[in-house]
């Protein structure tokens, strides 16, 4: 006490002394008052030293708080802001442990004790930081609380992870799962849930899409449990939202697996932690078949690889979900030169999509150009066709097994909206009950009651009316659209899959079933190297699409009809000719002279002018040169009937033919004129 005294000067009496109490947990505030009562008690410490009372500050708004971080301790963090402003002249503790069990916070906090010439008091004496001595026995101090917590921690977590590895840790169960009186897992005891979570499963095997589980039951009215805290809780029922279908998805304690250790969590130097999501082969524990699933594990496995498939940004999977368009290999398509998937784009050709699969990732990656690019019209067709010779075969097998699939959905659906309806009827017993057993004088709470009940009984009447609505509505779908639609299948497959009415997306999801991938190759023909679902490959060759106007080219026919017609008549009635005909363009258009004049120069046809001008007719002009006279009187005389035009031309332009006998006339006519002028 003595050398206590020796320490504190009259510089320190006048600043404060704050005293820090702090508890690790909750449990111990609770359960370990003696500590926290022993922490209190340093207050006659610092008034033995020679504070008053009023200047003893307590800090203990950390009770509760670990001290391996600072972050998340408001009180720590006024302390160290007190000391650092130099108002601090003691800070008390019970022992280091209780101040920080991270050495970097620590000597932290002796550096601005011994900058502001602060001392410490514990539970052994009191130091001076400043002091080399005192400071190399409070830094041995904070080592040795460092190293406590991680002996702790350690020993903590492996007896956590020895009863992980036997299967029995409790951890919080998903919807669907409960633990019994001997804490074992098993399934909700609700039936109606059971069928929900099944329902989920079974449909996002047959829609392969969480958004089209989650659209399906939107458009069935139905609704999915969720429990607010996890545990024996009252369940709430609701609309199935996209995050919590993904969730039951990822999870394999529905495949009747126990695992721990899918996550690592990293603390960041703010206090805040980052938490990653491990692969599964770096799982730390894993151990199938521990208890009731809803799945199988291999079933398990083909949702997650699905989910990846569906991924937006593609990793190593290439395939990517049916979307809209007529791409038919849209996920399916590989480039045949460097092996990565190929993507689709569109172009508008008349209104008409016409797809294109190109290799663009080394153009996204390195700023290359794009390995290839093939016009997708006649590799479509080619899948197609191969598709109805490989379906068609089966389309009775194929009828018959969607139609049982049809009728198990649908009364599955049904089994689970009676499910609702009968846990409707219940909640109206049991508050039926509830208002018949209260005393009827006591109308403050049988009114309350009564309205309970009340309000049950229209949620009853609302939901078997519903519930009758969708039956009758998925009757008569399946008693006659679907019956039709199957029987149609059956019957006539190639029709069905050439019906316009037949939406993309689900050719694309029947092309899916049967093929694992098309590997395009672009050279003098383009090379498909198929593979199908069962591990047998075949190859097809496609010939090159021809350019957009080679596929509107004008029928040979018709031109053929065109260069007959140019020996007597002009561009435009030609077109007129033609139209009366009733034929079209190759863009399905009517004839004009400009169109046809196009059309001459692409074929390389000579026009009307070029015949008229090999076969030694003139224009008006040259004609008025070899007959001596001006183009005004070749006008005049044609106007006349003296001379004959030949037209050509959209303006109907003529041509003269110079003839011998009509020049030697017209030349007779004008000596006789020059004759009669003369005399």
């Amino acid at each position: 006490m003595i050398e206590a005294a020796q320490k504190v000067s009259a510089s320190h009496l006048k600043r404060n002394a704050y005293l820090y109490v702090r508890q690790s947990t909750p449990q111990q505030v609770l359960e370990h008052a003696e500590s926290t009562a022993r922490q209190y008690a340093l207050r006659q410490r610092a008034t033995a030293l020679g504070w008053p009372a009023e200047q003893i500050v307590v800090i203990d708004s950390d009770l509760g708080l670990s001290g391996a971080f600072a972050a998340d301790r408001d009180g720590f963090q006024k302390l160290v802001a007190e000391v650092s402003l130099g108002r601090a002249g003691l800070v008390l503790g019970l022992e280091v442990s209780r101040l920080a069990r991270n050495c970097a916070e620590w000597h932290r906090l002796l550096e601005l004790c011994a900058y502001s010439d602060t001392l410490i008091l514990d539970e052994d004496g009191i130091y001076n930081p400043s002091q080399f001595n005192d400071r190399l026995l409070l830094g041995l101090k904070g080592t040795m609380s460092e190293a406590e917590l991680h002996i702790l921690h350690a020993r903590m977590q492996g007896g956590l992870l020895n009863k992980a590895r036997r299967g029995e840790l409790a951890i919080p169960l998903p919807i669907g799962f409960l633990y019994d009186a001997a804490s074992r897992v098993i399934l909700d005891p609700d039936q109606q849930v059971q069928q929900s979570i099944r329902w989920l499963f079974d449909n996002f095997r047959r829609l392969g899409s969480a958004v089209a589980v989650i659209r399906e039951f939107h458009r069935q009215g139905l609704r999915f449990p969720r429990r607010r805290c996890g545990g024996p809780t009252p369940l709430l029922w609701g609309e199935l939202a996209y995050g919590h279908a993904i969730s039951i998805l990822h999870n394999p304690r529905y495949a009747g697996a126990f695992v721990y250790g899918r996550s690592r969590y990293r603390r960041k130097p703010d206090g805040g932690t980052v938490v990653t999501n491990l692969p599964q082969e770096q799982w730390q524990i894993v151990l199938r078949d521990a208890h009731p699933g809803y799945i199988c594990w291999e079933q398990y496995q083909e949702n997650l690889q699905r989910l990846r498939e569906n991924e937006q940004v593609r990793g190593v999977d290439h395939q990517a979900p049916a979307r809209e368009g007529p791409a038919l290999l849209q996920g399916l398509a590989l480039c045949g030169r460097c092996g990565d998937p190929m993507t689709v784009r569109y172009a508008i050709r008349r209104g008409e999509l016409i797809p294109y699969y190109q290799c663009q990732r080394r153009a996204q990656q390195r700023g290359e150009p794009p390995c290839q690019v093939v016009h997708g019209v006649n590799v479509d067709a080619a899948i197609s066709k191969m598709l109805l010779e490989a379906v068609t075969p089966l389309a009775l097998e194929v009828a018959l097994s969607v139609q049982q699939e049809i009728q198990s959905r649908v009364e599955e659906a049904d089994r689970l909206r009676r499910a609702q309806v009968d846990r409707a009827r219940y909640e109206v017993r049991l508050a039926q009950r509830r208002y018949m057993q209260v005393d009827p004088d006591n109308r403050l709470v049988a009114g309350t009651l009564e309205a309970d009940w009340n309000n049950k009984l229209r949620s009853l009447a609302d939901a078997e009316q519903e519930y009758e609505r969708q039956r009758q509505a998925d009757t008569a779908r399946l008693d006659a659209q679907q019956r039709e639609q199957i029987m149609t299948l059956a019957r006539d497959f190639p029709r069905l899959w050439q019906d316009p009415n037949t939406p993309d997306r689900e050719r694309k999801r029947i092309a899916r079933l049967i093929l694992e991938d098309v590997t395009l190759t672009k050279g003098k023909e383009i090379t498909l190297g198929v593979r199908f679902k069962g591990g047998a490959t075949t190859v097809l060759n496609v010939p090159l699409s021809h350019p957009y106007w080679e596929l509107h080219r004008l029928d040979p026919a018709v031109m053929q009809e065109i260069d007959r017609l140019l020996e007597h008549h002009t561009e435009a009635e030609i077109a007129a000719m033609l139209n009366a005909r009733g034929l079209r363009t190759g863009y399905d258009l009517t004839f004009n002279a400009v169109g046809i004049q196009h059309a001459l120069r692409r074929h390389g046809i000579k026009s009307r002018r070029q015949r008229l001008q090999e076969a030694g007719l003139l224009t008006s002009e040259e004609m008025a040169v070899l007959l001596h006279t001006s183009p005004t009187m070749i006008w005049y005389w044609r106007c006349h009937g003296l001379l004959k035009g030949e037209p050509y031309g959209t303006n109907r332009f003529l041509y003269y033919s110079p003839s011998p006998e009509l020049v030697e006339e017209f030349q007779t006519k004008e000596k006789y004129r020059e004759v009669q002028y003369a005399t």
